[in-house]
């Protein structure tokens, strides 16, 4: 995610020459093109059934979605990485903090303790001979995931993204860091990976799930693309559990998921256990899920004091108003992590070896 934005994905060597990111003089209105438009408009519809299984979406809208992810991304990932660095996800922050340590903590040892955690949580081997050798960075922002992943493991990372500007940022970054030999970038769509069958040992989703409007093709190219015995770590943005008796979320939890629908360019929600009843019905093992809210409650408290100081006011200005309106759309996170409507969730499985 990025300050005024959320998961990011990553892209490959691709030219995108300025994106127009001004705003109207004379009324804040949005620069975003009429499509673009017409398409919030369309998933905020489809947003209201987000509790289990999203509705069926037409070619027209996938691509339409994919476009404003895009464009989201195209324009906020400059400021994001101006005020928060390489890193466009959740911090790791020991639970029972105080609001004030917002100010004093730092946020990027946050989120690389957040990709530690992660691993460590999912059981990732970190010996010579089982650590993973090929990874897959599902929605990679600007690469820091997968530069972090490559160090750690001496592996080889590709990172895909929706956003072109992203994808060569990434690139300029990991030549920078003298890791273009282990680490590149391509712009692809996770619904549709252009790689074949059992290509990695390790697939790597941090806070891009969120982003996907059918989440059992998302699972399926996940599973497709591991190799046998190889391991699926995703992180993502869930709502809450629907309790007994239950049969959607109350019309006002709806609502605050549409309005964060509308800001940042996602699809229907879901819960954490749409995924790991996917993993089970795709004949994955050691399949888990947990709930990580407690460790993360002082990251959009801090995005919101960096996104409205002075550097983040006159970075969101720059970037244009689709930035804008992700960075007014921040209150309703936190509204929806308080009220324990959203969770951040963490799922994982490994794909069977064949008998053979």
């Amino acid at each position: 995610m990025a300050a005024a934005t959320l998961s990011p994905a990553r892209p490959a060597a691709v030219s995108t020459s300025g994106v127009d990111s001004t705003l109207h003089r004379s009324s804040i209105r949005p620069t975003l093109p009429r499509l673009f438009q017409h398409r919030a408009s369309s998933l905020r519809a489809q947003s209201l059934s987000s509790t289990d299984s999203a509705k069926a979406l037409s070619n027209d809208t996938f691509s339409e979605l994919n476009e404003g992810i895009a464009h989201f991304y195209d324009s906020s990932s400059g400021v994001w990485e101006d005020i928060w660095g390489e890193h466009m996800h959740h911090g790791y922050y020991d639970p029972g903090l105080p609001l004030q340590a917002a100010f004093s903590v730092n946020h990027g040892d946050a989120q690389v303790r957040m990709i530690e955690e992660s691993l460590k949580w999912a059981e990732i081997p970190e010996e010579v001979d089982s650590r993973p050798q090929r990874i897959i960075d599902v929605g990679c922002g600007i690469g820091g995931s997968s530069r972090h992943l490559a160090r750690k493991y001496g592996a080889e990372v590709i990172g895909i993204t929706l956003s072109p500007r992203q994808a060569q940022r990434a690139t300029s970054i990991t030549s920078a860091a003298g890791l273009s030999s282990k680490v590149s970038f391509q712009v692809a769509d996770a619904l549709n990976q252009p790689f074949p069958d059992s290509h990695f040992d390790f697939v790597w989703s941090m806070e891009s799930g969120e982003h996907m409007p059918d989440k059992q093709k998302f699972m399926a190219e996940l599973v497709r693309v591991t190799r046998p015995g190889g391991r699926i770590l995703i992180v993502t943005w869930c709502h809450r559990e629907l309790l007994a008796g239950e049969e959607s979320l109350k019309p006002n939890e709806e609502e605050l998921l549409k309005r964060i629908c509308d800001a940042y360019y996602l699809p229907a929600w879901c819960p954490a256990s749409k995924y790991t009843s996917l993993a089970h019905s795709m004949g994955l093992q050691d399949v888990k899920s947990d709930d990580w809210t407690q460790y993360i409650t002082l990251f959009w408290p801090a995005v919101i004091l960096s996104a409205f100081s002075f550097r983040g006011i006159s970075g969101l200005f720059k970037s244009g108003w689709t930035t804008i309106k992700g960075a007014l759309a921040m209150y309703y996170m936190v509204k929806g992590y308080n009220s324990g409507l959203i969770k951040f969730a963490l799922i994982t499985a490994r794909k069977p070896i064949l008998e053979s």
